[in-house]
């Protein structure tokens, strides 16, 4: 359970590196490692929300968005 309480789920938009996401693929396939038939059975999306979401929890987020300034671009 995260310090700030519940947690829920949201489906968000994002921008990401390509080469960020290149680099989420290659290591979560290294993770899984391939079937008998060289197939690879990881859901690649969800291990993106994983580790975002763990990102956030462990990084300070809850701080990030009590600060005003930081809602403006």
């Amino acid at each position: 359970m995260s310090q700030s309480g519940e947690m829920i789920t949201i489906n968000a938009r994002i921008d990401i590196a390509a080469d960020s996401l290149q680099i989420i693929v290659a290591n979560a396939k290294k993770i899984s490692g391939a079937d008998e038939k060289g197939i690879y059975r990881i859901d690649t999306a969800e291990k993106v929300n994983e580790l975002i979401s763990d990102f956030l929890e462990n990084n300070g987020f809850v701080e990030y968005i009590k600060n005003l300034d930081n809602y403006t671009r």
